[in-house]
């Protein structure tokens, strides 16, 4: 494999956006980034959260040793052909099939017609060139032409991804033809009815709008089950290939895992030994421990622990030894949930700091505490991902089947890790059972569950499953209202806010409320805008602003009038104008919304839970 640069890209990218199996598509190339199994493990810097590794494990299996960081390389490199210089994530041309923009020439970057040029000093530089075009009538000067990656690719609801069959689309199937074929624009416009691709020796051509919709279904081969970022082929797919374009955001869906770094204890040095177990459990005296803590303070991977001395933490690892089990799978959300409504909430500087503050002025009713958290923690880790649909975050539910980040299982997944701060509000939950229990609620309720249903249908899913009910949905819509006041003030953009919503109801629990937290690689050390607005006299001015603005949405009646019965969605009474977020900061991907449950809209008056608002 070539050890040519081709870019770069940020850490946190990626377990977001471009992870094992994602495109990236870059000024002149396309690549695929490849799976884990490729990249270089010794340099992935482990990440100590035993919560989330347990969660890990119950759904990849017991083979996960650790939650490992991607790869990082010195930028103060100057040689750019050093080893140093190739510390970075593999990745390998995708999709091979390149379009000359001056002949339109259409051929895999492997049929010998393209040659890639390398720019080592200018990483962005590097691209592929058609040699000596002479244009598409061969009748100019022969000059080196820029080949561009072509934009139609083929993926299916199972991950596969593939190129885009150019030679059975242009003949209509399987064909003996083997002719060069040609790229061309007509029109004034790039709809897909303006762009074709012709067959230089037999003739036939189609335009790419006969790639999409029932017409893609006739015109396109059965799914080949590939992965590209693994090189290997899956036997029977049994999914139906769909055609998408090159860099459309439905062609890779993280499948991710997040928890809050919360005290398990109020001891810090029990919370320490406790974090960072996978460094302490094989060491057997004292003395042991003084060379694990130098090692954990030049690598800055357990912050604090060398404030304790070697006898007290020695103590601390034999007392977790004998009294202390493994920690197993469990809900991630509910152990949060202790903690940030505990009476006295735990310190665990630097990762968790909270302070208590009063309930704003005129929510007394719904609003039982309000809890500001100056510093947090939140750890990711990548379980796989999937194309065409988005799953359901941390749900456990997977609307789409998942794709494997490498060949075989790995010991080890991509994680990250942010700092920053947040505002939690836990609601009265006497208050919500007396709201849930009105006919008005009832009916909307019913009616979400009707779309919940349908939808998970056309998908081949259980209906029953996966409905988080009316109280959610309403705390879900608040939150986004929330979030989108506090964007206009905190400091931060709104991509990096998210929200955390606590309503499991389910058995002994009772949970009523949400954390609204920065969640930027960026944001370490934390600005402090947020924390500043979740005080008494600033929150309930938001809080009011909120609602006052989502009684109108700029898309009524239309979005007042959704009915998700009718046409099996996810959502009720909301869009992108009143209620929808940035894709960072949902945990549902803005699906399980509906304003009237909040305030009255133009369409129900009756089912709000702010209704005096």
């Amino acid at each position: 494999m070539s050890k040519t640069p081709v870019g770069e890209i940020r850490p946190s990218q990626l377990l977001w956006t471009y992870g094992p199996g994602a495109l990236i598509d870059l000024p002149n190339l396309s690549v695929v980034t490849m799976g884990i199994d490729r990249w270089e493990r010794d340099r992935c810097q482990p990440i100590q959260e035993a919560r989330l590794l347990a969660n890990v494990r119950s759904v990849l299996g017991p083979q996960v040793e650790s939650l490992r960081m991607p790869p990082l390389g010195d930028r103060d490199v100057v040689d750019p052909f050093s080893p140093a210089a190739l510390i970075g994530v593999p990745v390998k041309p995708f999709p091979r099939w390149l379009r000359c923009v001056k002949c339109g020439l259409l051929s895999p970057f492997d049929a010998g017609l393209f040659k890639l040029k390398e720019n080592r000093y200018r990483p962005e530089l590097t691209r592929f060139v058609h040699e000596g075009c002479r244009g598409s009538n061969n009748d100019q000067k022969a000059r080196d032409a820029d080949a561009v990656p072509a934009r139609f690719l083929m993926a299916c609801r199972a991950g596969h991804l593939d190129d885009f069959s150019w030679h059975w689309f242009v003949h209509g199937g399987p064909s003996d033809c083997r002719g060069t074929l040609r790229f061309f624009e007509s029109g004034a416009s790039l709809q897909t009815e303006n762009l074709w691709v012709k067959c230089d020796a037999c003739g036939a051509s189609k335009n790419m709008a006969q790639a999409f919709g029932q017409a893609g279904r006739d015109n396109l081969p059965a799914c080949r089950g590939r992965h590209p970022h693994i090189d290997r082929f899956d036997d029977d797919c049994s999914e139906d290939p769909r055609a998408i374009l090159l860099g459309a955001t439905n062609g890779w869906f993280p499948v991710t895992l997040s928890v809050l770094a919360i005290p398990q204890t109020g001891s810090p040095l029990v919370q320490l030994v406790g974090d960072g177990w996978t460094f302490f459990e094989d060491v057997s005296s004292a003395d042991e421990v003084g060379f694990v803590v130098k090692t954990l303070k030049k690598t800055a991977q357990l912050p604090g622990i060398e404030q304790f001395t070697s006898e007290q933490i020695w103590a601390a690892v034999e007392a977790h030894r004998n009294g202390g089990a493994d920690i197993g799978p469990s809900d991630l959300k509910e152990p949060e949930w202790q903690v940030l409504t505990a009476d006295d909430p735990p310190t665990d500087y630097p990762h968790f700091m909270s302070k208590k503050v009063g309930i704003p002025k005129g929510f007394e009713a719904a609003i039982t505490r309000v809890l500001l958290l100056e510093r947090l923690r939140e750890v990711n880790a990548l379980l796989g991902f999937t194309r065409v649909e988005s799953p359901d975050e941390g749900s456990g539910d997977d609307a789409a089947p998942r794709a494997p980040l490498g060949r075989s299982a790995s010991d080890w997944v991509p994680a990250t890790q942010v700092h920053g701060e947040g505002i939690f509000i836990r609601f009265d939950t006497e208050a919500l059972k007396a709201w849930a229990d009105e006919d008005a609620v009832k009916e909307v309720d019913a009616r979400l569950r009707v779309g919940h249903h349908g939808w998970r249908q056309k998908r081949n899913l259980d209906p029953r499953e996966g409905y988080p009910g009316a109280r959610y949905v309403m705390l879900h819509t608040l939150a986004h209202m929330l979030v989108r006041e506090l964007a206009l003030e905190c400091g931060y953009n709104a991509a990096s806010i998210r929200e955390r919503i606590y309503a499991e109801v389910d058995g002994a629990k009772d949970q009523a409320g949400f954390l609204i937290y920065t969640a930027a690689a960026d944001s370490d050390g934390t600005l402090g805008g947020l924390v500043e607005l979740g005080k008494p006299e600033n929150l309930g001015r938001l809080l009011r602003q909120a609602l006052d603005r989502a009684h109108v949405c700029a898309s009524d009646p239309l979005c007042s009038e959704h009915d998700p019965s009718k046409d099996q969605s996810l959502h009720g009474a909301a869009c992108h104008a009143c209620s929808f977020v940035s894709e960072t900061s949902c945990e549902r991907g803005n699906r399980h919304l509906d304003r009237a449950l909040v305030v009255p809209t133009l369409e129900n008056s009756n089912a709000a839970f702010f209704r005096g608002s």
